[in-house]
Order: C-alpha cells, then sequence, then structure tokens
C-alpha cells in the first residue's frame, strides 16, 4: 500500500484546539457587537458564478480571483469567492423585498490567489469578518462602522491601534489639483497609499514609471508634505468641488465619532489612504499598528454606492468594513496578548473503576446540567496519570471520587494550579465551578 504524504496546500492551514479557541473567542466577540449595533447574520456559497465576481474588484485584484476548472468557456464558469462584498451585493439585488437600511454581517473564509506572507497574517484561504449597511447615505452608518472597529479591537486588548480615515472624493480632487485627469487617479491612489512601508523617492520613481509628469509629482509633493488638517486641505483645495464635499463628509463623520464616545486618539485624517479597490465612493477607513507596520491592516473598508448598482441597474447606497480574523489573532499572537488556553473544560471527573462509576457519571450529568464544561476521563487509570491529563490541557480542576469520598458522600475537588484539595458536596462544587 503505498503512502499518501501528509501535507497542507501553501497558504492555508491547519487550526488546532487551543488555536480554535481563541479565533472562537475572537469572532464571539465581533458576533456580540455586531448585533448590539443591530446587525443580522448573512450566509453565501463559497461558489460563485465568475461573471458575477469578476470586472468589480479591478484588475489587481481580479487576477487573484481562484477560477475553478468547471465547465470553462460557458456561462457555468464559476470561481471561489475573492470577498464578501460582491457576494452581499449580488444578494441585495436578488432580494428586492429587503427591508432598508438593510444591516448584515457575514463570517466566513474567503479565497485569494496571492503569495502568503504568515508574518503579515496573509494566507490563500482566511477568514473575513464583514458588517455592511445598505440603503443609508447618512454618514452616521459610516460613523457607526469606525465605532464598531473601535469596540471589538479595544475588548479584544489592542491599545495602541490607529483607525486612519480618508474619502476617495479628496483623492479624486487630489489628482485634479496636481493637474492631471481621473484616468490617472487609480495610479496616482496606488503609489500614495504606500507611504507608511517606502521612502518618498521611492515613490516618485513609481509615479515617474507610470508616466506622472514632473510638475504633478512636484505639486503632490509639496501638498503631502504639509500633514494638513481637514480644514487646511479644504483651504488649499478650494477651488476643487469634489474634493470640498468629501471634506465635509468627513467632517461629519468626525462629529458622529466624538458624540458616539470614540476617543479622538484612536482615529485621524489621512491623506495618503487609498485602499486598494476600485469601488469605494465615499469615505474608506483602515486599521493599523504603528508600533508594528508589517503586520499590515487589521480592518478596512468604506463607502461603494455604486457597486450594487452594477447588479440592480441603479445605484444604491453601502457602507461596510471587513475586520481580517487572522490578520487580528496573528497581531494578537506577536503582541503577546493571547493567553494559554488549551481546553474550554472548566473541570475533569476521574475515573477510578466500576465501584465508582455510577456516582461519577451522576456528577458528570449534575454539572454538565448546570452548563459547567465537564470531560469525564474515559478508561480508569492511576491517579497520577489524570493529573498529568489536566495539566497538559490546562483543565483547572479535577473531581475525585474514591472509596472514602463514596463512604461520606462527598467529592473531592482539587485546583490544578494551586495544588488545594478539599472535600466538597456537589452543590458547593457547582456553586464554586459556576
Amino acid at each position: 500500500m503505498s503512502k499518501i504524504i501528509p501535507r497542507v496546500f501553501k497558504g492555508a492551514r491547519d487550526f488546532l484546539p487551543e488555536q480554535m479557541l481563541h479565533r472562537e473567542r475572537i469572532m464571539q466577540i465581533m458576533r456580540t457587537t455586531f448585533k448590539k449595533y443591530g446587525f443580522a447574520p448573512l450566509e453565501t456559497p463559497a461558489i460563485e458564478y465568475l461573471d458575477v465576481l469578476t470586472g468589480k474588484y479591478g484588475e489587481d485584484a481580479d487576477r487573484l480571483i481562484y477560477h475553478l476548472n468547471y465547465k470553462n468557456g460557458t456561462k457555468d464558469e464559476a470561481a471561489l469567492h475573492y470577498d464578501l462584498t460582491v457576494p452581499f451585493s449580488r444578494v441585495v439585488a436578488m432580494h428586492p423585498d429587503l427591508v432598508l437600511p438593510f444591516k448584515r454581517y457575514q463570517m466566513q473564509p474567503v479565497w485569494r490567489a496571492d503569495r502568503p506572507q504568515p508574518h503579515q497574517g496573509r494566507f490563500r484561504e482566511f477568514y473575513q469578518c464583514d458588517v455592511d449597511c445598505v440603503g443609508a447615505t447618512t454618514m452616521i452608518v459610516d460613523a457607526e462602522m469606525i465605532a464598531i472597529t473601535y469596540e471589538v479591537l479595544s475588548q479584544l486588548g489592542f491599545t495602541d491601534f490607529l483607525i486612519k480615515i480618508n474619502n476617495r472624493k479628496i483623492l479624486n480632487g487630489l489628482v485634479q489639483f496636481i493637474g492631471l485627469d481621473g484616468n490617472f487617479t487609480q495610479e496616482v491612489c496606488r503609489s500614495i497609499d504606500k507611504m507608511d512601508k517606502m521612502d518618498w523617492k521611492d515613490i516618485v520613481k513609481e509615479l515617474k514609471e507610470k508616466n506622472i509628469p514632473d510638475a504633478a509629482i512636484a505639486k503632490l509633493e509639496g501638498l503631502l508634505q504639509k500633514d494638513l488638517s481637514l480644514e487646511s486641505l479644504g483651504v488649499e483645495l478650494k477651488e476643487v468641488e469634489g474634493c470640498q464635499e468629501g471634506i465635509a463628509e468627513l467632517k461629519q463623520v468626525f462629529t458622529y465619532l466624538n458624540v458616539l464616545g470614540i476617543p479622538k486618539h484612536a482615529y485621524k485624517f489621512d491623506i495618503a489612504l487609498a485602499r486598494g479597490l476600485d469601488y469605494y465612493t465615499g469615505p474608506i477607513f483602515e486599521t493599523k499598528l504603528p508600533e508594528h507596520p508589517h503586520i499590515g491592516s487589521l480592518t478596512g473598508g468604506g463607502r461603494y454606492d455604486t457597486l450594487i448598482g452594477a447588479f440592480t441597474g441603479k445605484s444604491m447606497p453601502a457602507v461596510g468594513t471587513t475586520l481580517g480574523l487572522d490578520r487580528i489573532y496573528t497581531a494578537l499572537h506577536q503582541l503577546n496578548l493571547l493567553e494559554d488556553i488549551k481546553t474550554s473544560t472548566k473541570v475533569l471527573v476521574g475515573n477510578f473503576g466500576e465501584d465508582t462509576m455510577e456516582a461519577a457519571l451522576k456528577l458528570v450529568a449534575a454539572l454538565r446540567s448546570k452548563g459547567i464544561n465537564t470531560e469525564f476521563y474515559p478508561e480508569s487509570e492511576k491517579l497520577k496519570k489524570q493529573f498529568s491529563y489536566c495539566d497538559r490541557k490546562n483543565i483547572p480542576y479535577i473531581c475525585i471520587i474514591g472509596e472514602s469520598e463514596l463512604q461520606e458522600d462527598k467529592i473531592s475537588l482539587k485546583n490544578m494550579k494551586s495544588g488545594e484539595q478539599q472535600m466538597m458536596s456537589i452543590q458547593e462544587i457547582i456553586a464554586l465551578l459556576q
């Protein structure tokens, strides 16, 4: 019999219980927060028709879509979804009876034919945790997306994150201000978006390679080096109408964030923030760890008022953000913010043979009926081996029922961390463990 070599596809991973417990906790915090803000769950297929996916993200993203070897060249050609926003847009288009504004969250794996960079939390298969709202034009919804981001990351233990905020209308106006037409917007934005990880001279070189005139580059440099606030940017670009509209929108967003109680140190306007996808139309936002730039963005999103129109034939206002589970988990791990958790079991009930089996199983049933995560050791083994099992899995307590415990109708409860052991009734044990 030939042996199959066990291996995992590059850019994908197995998650053992000690990792899954942390991932489940992260997702539970997200899920609870999303629901608190009025968002309901949605799930869509991993497989979509290829023509549904392509042309919505932009050239850079379209080349990363995983095509399936299924009915190539026919109308049934398919691919794995690249993100959750386009499938969400398709759902909205297919269900015109949805109550608007429609607020949904979605937590599913996505696939990208990208070069894996594990130290940055970049993989080919990874989870996205999205929250989106369609049908509302007010900037209150945009501010809520940022508030959700702040709340989730704060609950997870991050303290030094920064939510950068910009507006695609400002970027469009910036390109117009330096004397270029709209055809150059994507090229200029892709370059200045790298300012937090590239020297300006390298960005200049890249812009020149894209045939951006020297005069436009010089004007752009002069503006970016001023580190402008929204107010001062409004003065500098007072003649650019679209830019003024974007500035007004961000001022509203910042006002709402202040009212919602989001600390000002947690967010800032960043004129260089561009976001990679083509479909954003208004405010955009992205979360970074300034002290750990190699990790990349933890979250990112923005307003996309025209994307759903590609499916419906009419524009529908929409805004959303993605919280990257894998980036967040990687960052928590690298910053030593993850506790050493190997199990969700609260207590192990020891197994000491047939004489105490009935009493032990009754205890197991009683503990589980009270919602206490309880394991029963399946084999009758020496006490030392069962203690070792608790230690290796970080189970905090073990219940021991031997002859003396049976005679006194009591149970010995041992705290595996302190080593303290005492005989107690079932009711006392339940009260302590709860």
